[in-house]
């Protein structure tokens, strides 16, 4: 049965070649039909039809597939008024291989960077610009790099040209800090000097513990108990740690900053987890919890 249709349907496409009245497949539905039809077009018919364009945009079919939205979605008209001053993406590095020092990314989360970068290159529009910044710890800067490279090659998949920037750690997005008779030294590199002093000092059982060194402990034996260390230090005033609302102040003087040095520019901020906390309850009154690795905000 299915060879005598598969004839019958090249019969009938031979018929329509010779007589253009005759109509192939007359009895297939409409969506196959036109699905045949376009994947019977010819090479200078699939030139042609390359590039979709619609309100004047030009774009790939993949990429006119990828971004579908199911949503209803608003006319491209705006008003002027409406438009984004500069539009701001903060997200968390990806997962690393520790916290106990300030250790790269593993390869999942060399993966979860590049698919962050390689979504975000849909929203990308022909000719715009995109800054990408970051903290200055190897965690961070190997996110930017990999939502660097995610950009790229979604950018050239969906045959896009646009100007993104190479990857630049600035200080406003560091770590919050805490206080060490060295100086102030990001929370994961003051977890070494105190897991060097703790154990001198529990060996040798001499001593008081110095303020700082109390401090630190309570914060880190919150996370060994299984509690939200982040949620102590946004709630408990710490005298040695950096508080929230400094690290909300850093933050916002290094985007005014970037939004001086680099107008009409989208700019992408890869950082950690404990400022990005602060920013957003700020931002909503509440802490709405632990971002996931690569979140953005």
């Amino acid at each position: 049965y299915y060879l005598a249709r598969y004839s019958e349907r090249k019969s009938l496409q031979a018929a329509s070649q010779a007589v253009t009245t005759v109509e192939p497949d007359a009895d297939l539905p409409l969506y196959l039909r036109r699905f045949r039809e376009r994947a019977g077009s010819g090479p200078g018919q699939a030139a042609a039809s390359a590039l979709l364009e619609v309100d004047g945009e030009r774009f790939t079919p993949e990429f006119a597939g990828t971004s579908r939205d199911k949503e209803i979605v608003a006319p491209p008209e705006r008003k002027p008024q409406e438009d984004f001053a500069t539009e701001i993406r903060i997200i968390r590095h990806g997962i690393t291989q520790g916290y106990s020092t300030d250790a790269g990314l593993t390869p999942m989360g060399g993966w979860q960077s590049h698919q962050r970068g390689h979504s975000l290159s849909k929203s990308v529009r022909p000719g715009s610009k995109v800054r990408i910044v970051c903290a200055d710890t190897s965690r961070a800067r190997q996110t930017a790099d990999q939502i660097y490279r995610g950009m790229n090659d979604g950018l050239q998949q969906w045959g896009r040209q646009a100007d993104i920037g190479a990857p630049e750690p600035i200080p406003e997005l560091r770590n919050f800090q805490v206080w060490t008779p060295e100086g102030p030294r990001d929370v994961t590199s003051a977890f070494r000097q105190y897991q060097a002093l703790m154990e001198k000092m529990e060996r040798m059982a001499v001593g008081d513990r110095p303020r700082w060194l109390v401090e630190i402990d309570r914060f880190y034996r919150t996370q060994l108990g299984g509690a939200d260390p982040i949620y102590m230090w946004l709630t408990i005033p710490l005298m040695y740690f950096e508080p929230p609302q400094s690290c909300v102040r850093r933050f916002w003087r290094g985007f005014h900053r970037l939004m001086a040095e680099s107008p009409d520019t989208r700019i992408i901020a890869a950082t950690h987890s404990g400022p990005i906390r602060a920013f957003a309850t700020w931002a909503h009154g509440y802490d709405p919890g632990e971002p996931y690795n690569t979140e953005e905000v």
